[in-house]
């Protein structure tokens, strides 16, 4: 982008992209690096707020001013003493009223059934197709989700009225019946309850109900895009930070030495993608085809707002450790908020030859010491580093930035991370 003079207050936005119960625990660890390493910005006083499924929980809460380590506390540490923490098992709740209402639809498909038998041959299939709207459109309730936001934002200094943020709030979630995006929040759709919007833009569809709001029904906002950026980018801002948790293993490289880039981390083994089977296969695939999408939007965002500064987050391609993880998982959450914690200090500390231009630009320095402290953890750590991991990690930092150096001057100043 050209530059002419930095900005005297920059509007910064942030996007959070879907991922399920995984994606919120990447995304909450991650944000809390951020918020240590990073001088110059409030992740709870940001311009604009764009959240996605499961990154609507987090954007809804930062818009609220729920700090970063505080959504640690609330969605993932030990919730015995915890009054308004937020207890991620009442989305395991069968949908037993969704069952129950599908079910009295049954006897009259039967009848017609029978009737239409009666009148000549029918397939197999094209019996199991009449009685389709007799099956549940999900398998958990999601209503609780509606219920619980709805107490945390109750609290004082907290809304659950999008008007009433001091800051722009967008959750984006799927009209089903017209396939369209459909930002809550916006004009015409900000009188909808923040709770209410972030339970229709996390209704995976197979897996949650669709949502009913004035009559319409509403599934998951990554059906039609991974991150909706554009909902901020068309506001105009400076910067836009967007936090992506879910991206296709790389599992075509050995991983590297468990002491030299991930010391936190315990050593596993790699298998091929083949060797896990259909939920490997499968889950390779979704990450594949909603992170293809994602690039393409990113280069697209390029090209359409060469005023805006784009830095994209998200996890190593060739670590294991979110890959192998259950993604609707909570007994990791603490081992995995940690891990994404640690991976964002190492890219950010790996990368800070070029983000310390871009984010320099908005006035954003990065915090050496923060990034420089060893025992810095979001968790009690369950093994420390080797002395020799922590001389791996340095000199590996130190050839990262060198070619970001080499990189940045062969394209005439243009840094290519």
């Amino acid at each position: 982008m050209t530059r002419t003079s930095p900005p005297s207050s920059p509007k910064i936005a942030l996007a959070l992209a879907g991922g399920g119960p995984l994606g919120a625990i990447y995304e909450i660890g991650a944000l809390c690096a951020l918020q240590e390493s990073l001088v110059g910005i409030d992740f709870t006083r940001l311009h604009h707020y764009v959240g996605v499924s499961a990154g609507g929980f987090i954007a809804a809460g930062l818009a609220n001013g729920i700090t970063p380590h505080q959504l640690f506390s609330l969605f993932i540490e030990d919730r015995k003493h915890q009054i308004e923490a937020f207890d991620p098992a009442c989305l395991l709740t069968p949908a037993f009223s969704e069952f129950f209402s599908r079910s009295l639809r049954l006897p009259a498909l039967l009848m017609a059934s029978a009737w239409q038998g009666s009148m000549g041959r029918q397939s197999f299939m094209r019996m199991l197709e009449r009685f389709g709207p007799s099956l549940p459109t999900g398998i958990f309730s999601n209503q609780q989700i509606d219920v619980e936001l709805t107490r945390l934002f109750a609290k004082p200094g907290r809304t659950n009225d999008f008007r009433q943020l001091k800051g722009r709030l967008t959750l984006v979630a799927t009209h089903l019946d017209s396939s369209t995006a459909v930002p809550f929040g916006r004009t015409g759709w900000d009188h909808v309850p923040i709770s209410k919007a972030v339970q229709a833009s996390a209704a995976l569809p197979g897996l949650f109900p669709p949502v009913e709001i004035d009559g319409q029904h509403f599934v998951d906002g990554a059906l039609i895009k991974t991150m909706h950026a554009t909902v901020a980018l068309d506001d105009g801002v400076d910067l836009m930070l967007c936090l992506n948790p879910l991206v296709p293993f790389d599992a075509s490289a050995p991983k590297a030495p468990v002491d030299a880039l991930t010391p936190w981390a315990a050593p596993e083994p790699i298998p091929r993608i083949a060797e896990g089977g259909l939920p490997a296969v499968l889950s390779q695939t979704f990450r594949s085809l909603i992170h293809s999408r994602l690039v393409l939007g990113l280069k697209n965002y390029e090209q359409a707002y060469p005023n805006t500064d784009i830095i994209l987050i998200e996890p190593n391609h060739r670590d294991p450790e979110l890959y192998l993880a259950n993604t609707f998982s909570y007994s990791q959450r603490r081992h995995l908020a940690e891990h994404a914690y640690q991976q964002t200090r190492q890219m950010l500390h790996s990368r800070q030859t070029g983000l310390s231009t871009k984010l320099g630009y908005h006035g954003i320095t990065l915090n050496h010491a923060a990034l420089d402290d060893t025992h810095a953890h979001l968790c009690p750590p369950r093994r420390a580093p080797t002395r020799v991991g922590q001389s791996l990690t340095k000199l590996h930092n130190i050839m990262t930035n060198l070619q970001q150096v080499v990189n940045a001057a062969s394209l005439d100043g243009v840094p290519t991370w």
